[in-house]
């Protein structure tokens, strides 16, 4: 037996696993219910612990959905910065789908609830636009480096948060109705809009290139 595993706590694996089980339950309640039908007590029964053991891990239904969609959040985050930078043809479509696929699953969904709720609570309000704000600096600063992006040149920047706001307006679409197949056309021509503006950086950045020829 090793000094680690002689030190673990089966009450805190337990804690650690039921909290895991109530903020998942709670992503799911908030996308499937919406704010008002996402009681403590429903999130509580979908995840299988007492309404008890959920105000123990969290104190206000606040705490519950505020990590919840954090918790999420990171989760999809170390998906993104797992996903190694593509090389060769098509690499821009490959990172563009990715970043797009943020913006059409649950966690959106999830967000989405959030932010209407947050709108006339003032209790969350705060809390929710600091974990937005959080999420959205993480979220444009993976884009810049999985699309190799320079953004010290004119356009680049704007063209990235072009992306990632673009991607909140198809997760939008999506969440009345599947619009899959449009969203794959444009995927496809965004893709190729960065495609030409990500050439032209790189042409920039050519010591060869016209506009670094000395006079």
């Amino acid at each position: 037996m090793t000094p680690r595993t002689a030190l673990r706590d089966p009450k805190q694996d337990r804690s650690r696993a039921t909290r895991r089980r109530l903020l998942e339950a709670a992503v799911a309640c908030l996308a499937e219910r919406g704010w008002s039908g996402s009681t403590v007590a429903v999130v509580a029964e979908r995840a299988g612990v007492s309404r008890g053991a959920a105000q123990h891990h969290f104190p206000t239904r606040e705490d519950l959905f505020t990590a919840a969609v954090e918790h999420v959040a990171e989760e999809r985050s170390a998906e993104l910065r797992a996903l190694s930078a593509p090389h060769g043809e098509g690499r821009v479509r490959v990172v563009v789908e990715a970043l797009i696929a943020l913006y059409t699953g649950p966690l959106f969904r999830a967000a989405l609830q959030l932010w209407v709720a947050a709108s006339y609570e003032e209790q969350l309000g705060a809390r929710v636009a600091a974990l937005e704000a959080k999420i959205g600096r993480e979220t444009h600063r993976m884009a810049v480096e999985l699309l190799g992006a320079d953004e010290s040149v004119p356009g680049v920047r704007e063209a990235v948060q072009g992306l990632l706001d673009m991607g909140r307006g198809l997760g939008l679409a999506n969440l009345l109705t599947d619009d899959g197949h449009r969203r794959e056309r444009v995927v496809a021509q965004w893709a190729g809009i960065l495609e030409g503006i990500l050439a032209a950086q790189d042409s920039a950045q050519d010591p060869g290139h016209p506009s670094r020829a000395v006079s």
